[in-house]
């Protein structure tokens, strides 16, 4: 009899070993919530819009009750236009839990930052929701190493913001003449949805690079305060985007202009005239109308001496029948350089000069065309635009002087 009693201690203890290996097992079911619904609650479809999917095609597939699929479509069109759902976009359906699965809410994601609910719990009702955004500042400093996207890529950072700081340097800086090793340091905003979902870049504050052994700073400011317009300047309040001079010549006299169809003087044809002519005395200076790369010199029967400018990847100017070729190739040449003089070389009947201009490889009409701009610094906003920049300049370098310490 005396073994009963360990017995019954042996099994309790099985049952309560046993019981308390069943309770780790049971694990708590966390509460997802999202869209402004607890998700726990419904039997949930998630997924995205196929090629030939419709709202009406979608709705058909759900028990949507006594509710029609018309009389939906014609409920929700004020407020949620079915024609713009598109391919690929995540779209969640909630249904109800149990036999019936019978839907209670469409759930549309057109970006990251919203999403439209039609909600069919009673009435049909919509509404969309605009995640909260944060918005993060980081100042990140380094060299290259490969191109600036890749660079920046390596530092966590979206490539795109390359494509936006190579559009604002692209009148100071040659982006592919840029070597391994170049300096750079960067001040810019990022968006993140819901405070952590990281949704790209939102805008570029500051930056400089190390270009031909020079550092160029680029500020963004608004000469009127009224106005969103930013042009980017340097630390000196110069502007980084080069206005086109009106002419290449200091006192403009036109005698011909851009034409399809023109009386050549001395080849007696009609005939294209493809530039601007600019008559002045033998051997006045000729400048270059922007900064660039001198592209090409040289002599041809029909153009005489020539000198052509590029300018970025869109714009390119040339100015034929030079007296004298100053410029060299491949040199870099800023606004208002001299790179040549006025002569009568080539197929000419005078001393002058023939502007030529090209965008995106086409040669197009100077006078005509709306070229960039970027408003000059006026005197009476330096104050402001210096009071703006040297925060932002000391940020730059400060963290630049950090990581080129290292």
């Amino acid at each position: 009899m005396k073994r009963i009693p360990i017995i019954i201690i042996l099994i309790i203890s099985l049952v309560s070993c046993h019981k308390s290996d069943k309770e780790k097992l049971v694990k708590k079911v966390p509460i997802v919530v999202a869209f402004g619904f607890t998700l726990n609650n419904f039997d949930v479809i998630q997924d995205t819009i196929q090629d030939g999917d419709t709202f009406g095609s979608i709705l058909e597939k759900q028990n949507i009750g006594d509710k029609k699929v018309y009389d939906i479509v014609k409920k929700v069109k004020d407020s949620f236009d079915v024609r713009m759902m598109r391919i690929d976009k995540p779209y969640t359906i909630l249904r109800a839990k149990g036999k019936s699965k019978k839907m209670r809410a469409f759930i549309y994601q057109p970006d990251q930052l919203s999403y439209y609910v039609i909600d069919l719990k009673d009435s049909i009702t919509v509404y969309k929701h605009i995640k909260p955004v944060t918005i993060r500042r980081r100042t990140i400093a380094g060299e290259l190493d490969g191109s600036l996207s890749e660079t920046l890529e390596k530092k966590g950072v979206e490539g795109s913001l390359a494509s936006s700081i190579s559009k604002i340097y692209a009148w100071s800086i040659d982006f592919f003449k840029l070597q391994k090793g170049d300096k750079f340091a960067i001040t810019f905003t990022e968006r993140y949805i819901n405070d952590s979902v990281y949704d790209g870049v939102d805008s570029l504050k500051c930056a400089f690079f190390e270009y031909k052994g020079k550092i160029i700073y680029a500020f963004p400011f608004a000469q009127n305060e009224n106005s969103q317009k930013l042009d980017f300047y340097d630390e000196e309040g110069k502007a980084l985007k080069n206005l086109f001079l009106k002419a290449p010549l200091k006192f403009v006299n036109i005698t011909s202009r851009f034409t399809k169809h023109r009386f050549h003087p001395v080849q007696q044809i009609w005939k294209a005239h493809k530039g601007t002519d600019y008559a002045a005395p033998q051997g006045t200076p000729i400048m270059t109308t922007a900064s660039g790369v001198v592209e090409q010199t040289g002599f041809t029967a029909g153009n005489g001496n020539f000198v052509k400018v590029k300018h970025n990847g869109t714009y390119s100017t040339q100015y034929l029948h030079l007296s004298k070729i100053i410029a060299r190739r491949g040199q870099r040449v800023n606004q208002g350089d001299i790179i040549g003089k006025v002569g009568s070389t080539g197929l000419s009947t005078g001393p002058h000069v023939c502007y030529r201009f090209w965008k995106n490889g086409v040669q197009v009409d100077a006078l005509r065309l709306k070229l960039p701009n970027s408003e000059p610094m006026n005197k009476k906003n330096l104050p402001r635009f210096l009071a703006q920049m040297n925060p932002l300049k000391k940020e730059l370098d400060r963290v630049a002087n950090l990581q080129f310490k290292k």
